[in-house]
């Protein structure tokens, strides 16, 4: 099985839509805190399923259970606190709801993992995916 995470800024919709057409994507899993957000441009929920299923027959479902709360966003970016504390408090947040236990359920090949920041290396997408190949065997991660 094969997963794909991405993040819309720094993308330009033409870009965005193009690389999850060539990946192969099936169904955009969102899991961003805020999916409303007039900064979102393209990828904001009113909009959003309308262009994937429109431009690329991809499906589009919201889990907000994977996105961090407000208060472990806001001390990583706003109060710049490291990303060890924000790693670890996600970690906790995700053994506190139970997100295994419904992981693979939810799951199925080419799904992607949709967030807003453009770099896998300091997301919270990234962090989920890894976590989920630790507990699920022959997954493929691929950060688009």
């Amino acid at each position: 099985m094969k997963i794909f995470t991405i993040g819309f800024t720094k993308k330009s919709a033409e870009t965005f839509f193009t690389i999850l057409q060539h990946a192969g994507v099936k169904r955009i899993v969102d899991i961003r805190l805020n999916n409303t957000s007039q900064l979102a441009g393209f990828a904001k929920v009113r909009d959003l399923p309308f262009f994937l299923s429109t431009i690329g027959n991809i499906s589009y479902i919201h889990h907000p259970e994977f996105a961090p709360t407000p208060d472990i966003f806001e001390n990583y970016k706003k109060k710049k606190g490291s990303w060890e504390a924000y790693e670890e408090a996600y970690d906790k947040l995700l053994e506190k709801r139970k997100t295994d236990s419904f992981t693979s359920a939810l799951l199925r090949d080419k799904d992607c993992f949709l967030c807003s920041e453009s770099d896998p290396d300091y997301c919270h997408r990234r962090l989920l995916a890894e976590r989920i190949q630790r507990h699920q065997e022959n997954l493929e991660v691929v950060h688009l």
